[in-house]
């Protein structure tokens, strides 16, 4: 989706009138904000990073450079120099950190920190957290966490978001990386966008896939009804590819590892779905509330599922540090609920013959 809101970003110059400038909202998760400028007739100063500093007065040149060769711009889908020449009709794609608008409240939250320096802080992320405040959420996020935790977080993906390179859905779980520097922000961020990072999941579905292993690939998209909620879209959605593999079955349940290629809003959920293997309790896309006394085939009774969210968890992370260029992997035991989950399907729904084919 494209929101056209040149006045939200800076006032054009008199010499560059007709160039447009509009925000890129980019569906995938983990991807930052970016910005898309078309160079007008009125074009005054023809290098890119004197015409870029000249269109966003609030960084320095040595800043603009630093982001150009963080390959953080680029001049009609490619990656350029500081000193590459301009013309006009040009479409130049980049990230820029807003102008910080309002400080976030640093909020006492309990943050579980699996591994931090300098650079990053690396967190195993609880249940039932917002990453970043937004409209009707301004309080109890993640990132008011980071802020009472972390002090001068980079504003790169926005003055509600500093720190935060990719989100996990609100009642995922698990492993997430944010930046402590302006320059691990930009690497990072850039790392999200070229899907070099690599991610596992795993996940509590409903039944068991045919294949022991297998690749879910269908375009995704808002759902056609729904403004909330996506859905396979072939005719316009944007590619999506999720792998699975089958870790253990159960009489009726399985956990799966899951491996996004791309990540796409609600990818896993959705393809999960999709195969008709929902992840359980996630109620938005099919999967059902489990109950003990299911598990043990008994009458029904009044009790508590035996876990009240989706059952997805982020497992691990692996991603270039930012400072040496060195790859780094993370990873995030398993919630509780989640643990529990999985103790009691070995109890009451193992399997006496494997049924993976």
């Amino acid at each position: 989706m494209i929101n056209k809101e040149p006045n939200d970003l800076v006032e054009p110059s008199d010499s560059e009138v007709e160039t447009e400038i509009e925000i890129v909202n980019p569906e995938e998760e983990g991807a930052p904000e970016q910005l898309r400028l078309y160079v007008g007739h009125g074009i005054r100063e023809r290098r890119v990073d004197k015409y870029l500093q000249g269109r966003f007065g609030q960084f320095s040149r040595t800043m603009i450079q630093k982001i150009i060769k963080e390959e953080a711009v680029k001049v009609n889908g490619q990656v350029i120099k500081p000193s590459f020449s301009l013309k006009h009709n040009d479409v130049i794609d980049l990230v820029l950190p807003p102008l910080p608008a309002k400080e976030i409240a640093g909020e006492d939250i309990p943050l579980d920190i699996i591994y931090e320096d300098e650079e990053i802080i690396v967190i195993n992320k609880q249940a039932d957290l917002i990453v970043h405040p937004a409209r009707g959420n301004t309080h109890g996020t993640l990132v008011n966490g980071l802020v009472y935790h972390c002090s001068n977080l980079p504003k790169g993906s926005g003055e509600l978001r500093p720190g935060i390179v990719h989100r996990l859905d609100r009642n995922t779980t698990g492993v997430m990386v944010c930046a402590k520097t302006e320059t691990a922000h930009w690497r990072i961020s850039h790392q999200f966008e070229a899907r070099t990072t690599k991610k596992e999941y795993m996940a509590i579905v409903h039944g068991t896939p045919e294949l022991t292993s297998d690749v879910i690939n269908k375009p995704l998209g808002v759902h056609p009804k729904i403004r909330e909620k996506y859905a396979i879209r072939p005719e316009m959605g944007k590619e999506a590819v999720t792998f699975y593999t089958v870790v253990e079955a159960f009489k009726g349940f399985s956990l799966l590892k899951v491996t996004p290629k791309t990540g796409r809003t609600h990818q896993i959920r959705v393809h999960l779905s999709h195969i008709k293997h929902p992840i359980i309790a996630d109620d938005m896309y099919g999967g059902k509330l489990v109950y003990l006394w299911q598990l043990k085939n008994e009458d029904a009774k009044a009790e508590d599922p035996i876990i009240s969210r989706c059952a997805l968890h982020a497992f691990s992370l692996e991603i270039k540090h930012p400072a040496t260029n060195k790859p780094i992997r993370f990873e995030a035991p398993l919630a509780p609920d989640m643990q529990k989950t999985i103790e009691l399907l070995r109890e009451y729904r193992a399997l006496k013959k494997p049924a993976i084919r």
